[in-house]
């Protein structure tokens, strides 16, 4: 018997060493991470090298006279808790009206921005557009990424990126070990993914969301201005919007590229600050930091195709919908990390935490109507 357990243990051996090798030699070390760490968190900081997006002189936001004086109604407090909010806030006519944190959380805490990172990708790059650093949005993304000097990926514009409609071969899943959005998250060789993608679907047709579009959009930008994205962000955005704390952005090792589709580490009240910057069409107390015409495309549906029907719910990294038939343009990020933008009331929501809800039949999460629908009632304007 003992013979017997000594080869058994032998053989295990082999086969953790083989398939250690395996995955080494595949390119795919990262599933440990991925298994270790499971699923995506909101304090998932330490796990990665990050890069830091400096700020300058802090302008801090106004506080309302009724600074946390209206009651949140029953119904938006169950949803704030329901879904593990760790920060809430709400500014109207530039005064933040109602703040609240969870958890430990406070107005310096950093917490993952997901998602929400497209949206000042799509920034940076108008910014770029504006300055001539980028020519035109309709320029082949191989000018600035050679490595798509090839085939149907010549096809490939800037917008495309821009629209999510660019017909890369990159599966947008969240569940899987093997899925492309894990291997982003957790792999050190972000560049080497996205240069083995292919165009599979004529370019600047169908909206398909997909995170590959962000992150060749940031190695666009950092061909274009010769500063990674950190650094044009902090120069661009960051220390312009009087950010009162630095933010860190996640790389994908150490010194390496930006996990641009996601993952800027900041506090609700600076994130704010890039809603405050769109709802005045691109300008920050007086000052254009992107130019109007780039903001009002940006923030209008793309002309393609969401399924069979027209798209009416995606810009140029910011999506679009109406809410009590009032226009909102919001950025978001997967566990339900939202900067709200209501220009007609004069309003800007930032909700951060652990969860969102599930998504109906057109894809929003189900605890977004009622958030934007009770501030509504509680600030809209009374007509």
């Amino acid at each position: 018997m003992k013979t017997r357990s000594i080869r058994w243990w032998h053989i295990v051996l082999m086969a953790l060493v083989v398939g250690n090798i395996g995955l080494y030699l595949s390119g795919k070390w990262y599933y440990y991470k991925a298994l270790v760490y499971n699923y995506v968190d909101i304090d998932d900081l330490d796990l990665f090298p990050t890069r830091t997006i400096k700020a300058g002189n802090p302008e801090p936001w106004a506080m309302g006279p009724d600074y946390n004086k209206a009651p949140l109604s029953d119904t938006l407090q169950k949803t704030i808790d329901h879904y593990k909010t760790v920060a809430f806030l709400v500014i109207k006519d530039d005064s933040i009206r109602h703040e609240q944190y969870h958890e430990g959380y406070g107005t310096e805490s950093l917490s993952n921005s997901f998602s929400m990172a497209k949206s000042v990708i799509g920034i940076l790059i108008g910014i770029a557009l504006d300055e001539g650093k980028i020519k035109s949005l309709d320029e082949p993304v191989y000018k600035y990424y050679p490595e798509y000097n090839h085939g149907e990926n010549r096809k490939l514009t800037i917008r495309h990126l821009l629209t999510m409609s660019s017909g890369l071969d990159y599966d947008e899943g969240y569940t899987s070990l093997t899925s492309p959005t894990t291997r982003s998250y957790y792999d050190t060789k972000l560049r080497e993914q996205m240069n083995d993608l292919c165009v599979k679907e004529e370019p600047g047709k169908k909206f398909e969301y997909r995170s590959s579009d962000s992150q060749v959009l940031s190695f666009v930008l950092k061909a274009a201005t010769g500063k990674t994205v950190s650094e044009y962000a902090s120069e661009k955005i960051w220390i312009p919007l009087g950010a009162e704390h630095d933010a860190k952005w996640s790389l994908d090792h150490e010194s390496g590229d930006e996990k641009a589709y996601c993952c800027i580490y900041s506090n609700a009240r600076d994130f704010a600050r890039i809603g405050k910057l769109m709802l005045q069409n691109g300008k920050w107390n007086g000052r254009q930091i992107v130019s109007e015409s780039y903001v009002r495309e940006a923030l209008t549906p793309a002309p393609t195709l969401d399924g069979e029907k027209p798209n009416a719910s995606y810009g140029f990294q910011w999506w679009i919908r109406e809410q009590d038939g009032k226009l909102v343009h919001y950025a978001r990020g997967i566990l339900g990390q939202y900067i709200f933008v209501i220009p007609s009331e004069n309003i800007i929501i930032v909700r951060l935490g652990h969860e969102r809800g599930e998504k109906d039949s057109t894809g929003t999460p189900l605890d977004m109507p009622v958030i934007l629908g009770e501030v509504l009632k509680i600030y809209g304007n009374k007509s």
